[in-house]
């Protein structure tokens, strides 16, 4: 008896999964310009630079009117907020490298709010595929792609030498890289060039990792349970959202931090 029970749960089990909504680890393909594959995750990418652009139009017009709106002094209060938590690692020169850092920040805060609304992944088209028709969703959660994650870790990377290089000067930045004053700086010098490189996949598999874990969740979730049931979780996502926001431009400032200081 216990045996059959087992049995009917675990077949019970096989149909859901098999009836389960497909959960595919790359972004899909929508349409293509020339050889360039538009992705889902690149329309909703392009979704939100469209409201980041326009809500930054809005607050600088806003900027000069004598009476400002609700809108302005909300955005203003984000701002502030914001670049004091990087004024707390950066000092005085947090005002130097806030354009980048509170890019980072609201970027990759809004790619991972939008990917919780309602129509990213419930609005299908059908797309055809080595002479197949299959059914995409039209937007995909940017940051639940690893490709975008993996630029935006590279482009973090690429800024922190840069500033390196800036403050320090090429001969003296490079001196933490190749350094053959004797066999110990020069194996730490290598072993610098592996940590700047897994900086990369650190950034990206990070974010990646959080984000498209967390719309699995709710996937699943919903699928299971279709009445409220994914609330809670939705909720707790946009918590992660945030957080993930945070950690990756706070490390970027960190990192930053590290890259302009004087090594003795």
């Amino acid at each position: 008896m216990v045996l059959f029970i087992i049995c009917i749960k675990y077949i019970r089990m096989i149909e859901i999964l098999t009836k389960m909504p497909e959960i595919s680890i790359k972004a899909e393909p929508i349409f293509k310009i020339g050889n360039f594959h538009i992705t889902n995750s690149l329309i909703l990418s392009f979704v939100v630079l469209i409201f980041f652009l326009i809500s930054a139009v809005i607050y600088e017009k806003n900027s000069k009117l004598k009476k400002k709106s609700n809108f302005y002094y909300f955005v203003n209060f984000l701002l502030k907020a914001v670049y004091g938590l990087f004024e707390g690692v950066l000092k005085e020169r947090a005002v130097i490298f806030f354009p980048l850092l509170g890019s980072f920040f609201f970027f990759i805060l809004l790619n991972n709010w939008f990917g919780l609304l309602p129509f990213v992944g419930s609005l299908l088209i059908k797309v055809k595929e080595h002479d197949e028709i299959f059914h995409f969703p039209i937007f995909r959660g940017n940051n639940a792609d690893l490709n975008a994650t993996f630029a935006i870790a590279i482009v973090s990377v690429v800024m922190i030498q840069v500033y390196g290089t800036k403050y320090l000067g090429f001969k003296d930045y490079i001196k933490k890289f190749i350094n053959l004053t004797n066999p110990m700086n020069f194996v730490l010098g290598f072993l610098e060039i592996i940590s700047e490189f897994s900086k990369i996949l650190s950034f990206s598999f990070r974010l990646f990792g959080n984000i498209f874990a967390g719309e699995v969740l709710v996937t699943i979730v919903a699928f299971l349970v279709p009445v409220l049931a994914s609330f809670p979780f939705i909720i707790l996502e946009v918590f992660v959202g945030f957080i993930q926001a945070l950690v990756f431009s706070m490390l970027t400032a960190v990192f930053i931090n590290g890259a302009i200081a004087k090594h003795h």
